[in-house]
């Protein structure tokens, strides 16, 4: 890397700069991630409250529970859509600083040494913690699942005493609540996963020969 021509100042500095941004981006979207999956977790621990008082009066129970599910449900789908694009924002943020990263590499061989792809995230490796225990755990265990499956829940709920209120037996109303369920977790496992696959594509250049994802 001898022959290689020395960066002006003023690059490296809007490229440190650059990768102060993107270490900010990637905490401010961790940060937003908290905040909406608590508001989603508030709203719904609120509304099976408010259910629970509801279950003393016959007359008004089933058009309050009719009116607080579906909205609960709806929440819980917009947490999840967004879910899925900070985690995309946040692996935007993976790319541009492996990006940087790798221009650190050219400048000498001890940049090449301290900034190389075995010391970084991913995408520049494969070694990213969430991935040691397979890609199927990796989309299982995100955030974005854990309120989809929350979610998924409260739509099986809803599903489940609708069913009931038409006169199905218990374990007709039961079996359609757990299909609700798994056919809403299959839905979004494979939205999710969708996603993801598009922001892997675009770190290809950036990272290891070998995909995880």
């Amino acid at each position: 890397m001898a022959d290689t021509p020395t960066p002006s100042p003023a690059l490296i500095a809007a490229l440190t700069t650059e990768h102060f941004v993107q270490q900010t981006a990637i905490s401010t979207s961790i940060s937003e991630m908290a905040s909406r999956t608590t508001i989603y977790i508030m709203s719904l621990s609120s509304a099976l409250v408010a259910i629970g008082f509801m279950t003393k009066s016959s007359e008004f129970f089933l058009p309050f529970v009719a009116v607080v599910l579906p909205s609960v449900f709806l929440l819980g789908a917009f947490t999840v859509l967004r879910l899925v694009d900070i985690a995309a924002e946040n692996m935007q943020a993976h790319i541009g600083i492996a990006r940087i990263r790798a221009f650190y590499r050219t400048l000498d061989d001890e940049a090449a040494f301290q900034f190389s792809r075995e010391f970084g995230r991913w995408p520049e490796n494969d070694a990213e913690p969430s991935l040691r225990t397979g890609p199927l755990l990796a989309y299982l265990t995100t955030a974005a699942t854990m309120i989809a499956f929350v979610n998924a829940i409260v739509a099986a709920a809803g599903v489940a005493l609708l069913a009931s209120f038409f006169g199905a037996e218990l374990w007709l109303a039961l079996c359609l609540g757990l299909g609700t369920t798994t056919g809403l977790m299959a839905l979004f496992y494979f939205y999710q996963r969708l996603r993801t696959k598009g922001m892997v594509r675009i770190a290809k250049p950036y990272g290891s020969d070998k995909s995880v994802l």
